[in-house]
């Protein structure tokens, strides 16, 4: 049980259902339309790998670091979108359609969730080139949670290694978006 970060499917993208996020997609090319833009169809195939990863850590540390470097409204969008598609946004959109959740689908695009990540990572000093990029369940959990973050951290101290809960969400949000735009997929919370 928990809360996990997992990537969707084209299937499961215009599947309607508990499973299946037609509506949610449906609500968005609505909104795309409406913008001028075109409407969103995630490519099959995907990714080689899932992604997933629980949220388990407390976020208290994650928030303060977010509240001291990103604006209430980068904040706002980087910590409460609903679904993350593989596309720029020119703004985030909001959907009168429910969350697994929400009532409403904060829908925000994953090259601004991957900029502020980056902003993030950077002043916590995150050591990218040792930080798992998921292709399979909970290989980034396991890394935070599971001793290899704190044997990382001994060889590699820093900011970073300081609350290895702030660093594994840094970290998540960075990896989602790179994820998402890498293999087309929109990502969302189940």
């Amino acid at each position: 049980m928990g809360v996990y970060l997992v990537d969707v499917g084209a299937d499961d993208w215009s599947t309607a259902g508990e499973e299946g996020h037609a509506d949610v997609a449906t609500a968005l090319n609505a909104e795309l339309a409406r913008r001028g833009r075109p409407p969103y169809e995630p490519k099959g195939g995907g990714a080689p790998g899932r992604f997933e990863e629980k949220l388990s850590p407390s976020m208290d540390g994650f928030d303060e670091l977010c509240r001291m470097r990103l604006t209430p409204e980068e904040r706002h969008a980087f910590l409460d979108w609903s679904v993350l598609v593989p596309f720029a946004l020119d703004e985030a959109v909001v959907l009168p359609v429910g969350s697994a959740y929400t009532d409403e689908t904060l829908v925000v695009g994953a090259p601004y969730v991957l900029a502020l990540a980056e902003r993030l990572a950077g002043a916590l000093g995150l050591p990218l080139d040792l930080v798992p990029a998921p292709l399979g369940n909970l290989e980034l959990t396991f890394w935070f949670l599971e001793g290899e973050a704190e044997k990382a951290a001994a060889g590699r101290p820093g900011t970073w290694a300081d609350d290895l809960a702030t660093a594994f969400y840094t970290a998540l949000y960075l990896r989602a978006a790179q994820f998402s735009l890498r293999h087309g997929c929109p990502m969302t919370y189940c």
